[in-house]
C-alpha cells in the first residue's frame, strides 16, 4: 500500500469521525474561560466567528459536528472531581465529551451561530425544566391512603389530558404552551403538534394524525404532571393555525387535579396583557379567541395524599 492510498484511507474515516464542540454562547462564560492561559482567544465575537468558521469547514468535509453547550462552572468543578488541570485543551476536550452523553446539544446543520446559539440555549432549559419536574415529581412518593405512586398516577393522568386535548383539536398545527407556578420560579413546557405529514424534523412520534417531538411531549407531560399532583396554579393554553381560516386560541386553568375550561373573555385578556407591565396589548388581527372543546373527561382522579 502506498503512502497517497494510506493518506486516501485516512480522509475517508476522518468524514466518518463524529464530533461535539462546547460552546460558550455568552460574554459572561467566555470571560470566566480567559483566566485560562491556554485559552487564547480575547474576544468573544472573533471566537463565535472562528467557531463557525470550523463548523462551516467540517460540514463541508462530510464531518457530523454536535454543538454542546460549556459552562465554566461546571467545567471547574468536573475537573476538582477528576483531578485533571482545567488550564490544559485535553482537560476541555474531555469535558466536552462528558456533556455530549447528558448535557443539551444540537447538530450543526448549517445554521448561522445567531440561530443555532438560541435554538441551543432554549434546548438547555428546556431539558432543565423536565429534569427538575421530574425530580418534584419522584419526591412526592406513595400515596399516604393508597400506596400508588403519585408522581406516575399524575403522569398518567397528565398523558391522557394531553392526548384527549389533542384529539378534540380543530384541524391544523397546535402550539399549547403549559405554565405551573411552582417555588421558586413558574415552569413553562411548550408543545408544537402538527397534522402528520407536514416534516417537523428531528425526533417525533404519531399520535393519530398529529406529529409531536418526542423531548417535547415528555418534558410538556412532566410539567402538567407536576402542577396535577401538587395542584398548583396553573393553566394550559392552545393556538391552532390552518391556511385559510383566523387561528384559534382557547385553554384551561389547572384546578386541583384536572383543567377548567377558561372563558373566551379571559384567554383575550391573558393574550393582551403585557406579561411584564400589565399594560394592555392591541388584540392580533384575524384571531378567535375562544372556549374549548370538551374533553370528555371519565370524572376526577383518585385524590392522592404524600
Amino acid at each position: 500500500m502506498t503512502h497517497t492510498d494510506r493518506r486516501t484511507m485516512r480522509r475517508v474515516l476522518r468524514r466518518e469521525i463524529a464530533g461535539t464542540i462546547g460552546l460558550l454562547t455568552d460574554e459572561h462564560d467566555f470571560r470566566a474561560m480567559r483566566r485560562y492561559r491556554s485559552f487564547t482567544f480575547d474576544d468573544h465575537t472573533t471566537y463565535l466567528e472562528q467557531v463557525e468558521a470550523l463548523l462551516r469547514v467540517r460540514a463541508a468535509q462530510g464531518g457530523h459536528t454536535t454543538v454542546a453547550l460549556f459552562d465554566p462552572e461546571e467545567y471547574a468543578g468536573f475537573c476538582a472531581r477528576t483531578g485533571l488541570d482545567p488550564d490544559a485543551p485535553a482537560s476541555r476536550a474531555r469535558f466536552t465529551a462528558e456533556i455530549a452523553t447528558a448535557g443539551p446539544t444540537l447538530p450543526y446543520d448549517g445554521r448561522p451561530l445567531t440561530e443555532l446559539v438560541p435554538a441551543l440555549v432554549d434546548e438547555a432549559v428546556r431539558q432543565a425544566t423536565w429534569e427538575y419536574a421530574s425530580t418534584l415529581l419522584a419526591r412526592l412518593g406513595p400515596c399516604a391512603s393508597c400506596g400508588e405512586d403519585i408522581g406516575r398516577a399524575a403522569f398518567t393522568r397528565a398523558a391522557g389530558l394531553l392526548a384527549r386535548i389533542l384529539d378534540t383539536a380543530p384541524p391544523g398545527n397546535r402550539h399549547l404552551v403549559c405554565s405551573v407556578t411552582t417555588t421558586p420560579e413558574t415552569l413553562l413546557a411548550v408543545l408544537h403538534a402538527d397534522d402528520d405529514g407536514d416534516d417537523t424534523g428531528g425526533d417525533a412520534l404519531r399520535t393519530g394524525t398529529t406529529r409531536l417531538d418526542e423531548a417535547e411531549a415528555l418534558e410538556f407531560t412532566t410539567v402538567l404532571a407536576l402542577g396535577l399532583a401538587t395542584r398548583s396554579p396553573g393553566g394550559l393554553v392552545m393556538r391552532t393555525t390552518a391556511p385559510g381560516i383566523p387561528d384559534r386560541v382557547y385553554g384551561w386553568r389547572l384546578r386541583g387535579d384536572g383543567l377548567e375550561p377558561l372563558t373566551a373573555g379571559e384567554v383575550f385578556d391573558a393574550y393582551c396583557t403585557d406579561i411584564e407591565s400589565g399594560g394592555l396589548l392591541a388584540p392580533e388581527s384575524g384571531v378567535d379567541y375562544g372556549t374549548p372543546p370538551d374533553l370528555g373527561e371519565e370524572g376526577p382522579a383518585p385524590r392522592h395524599r404524600p
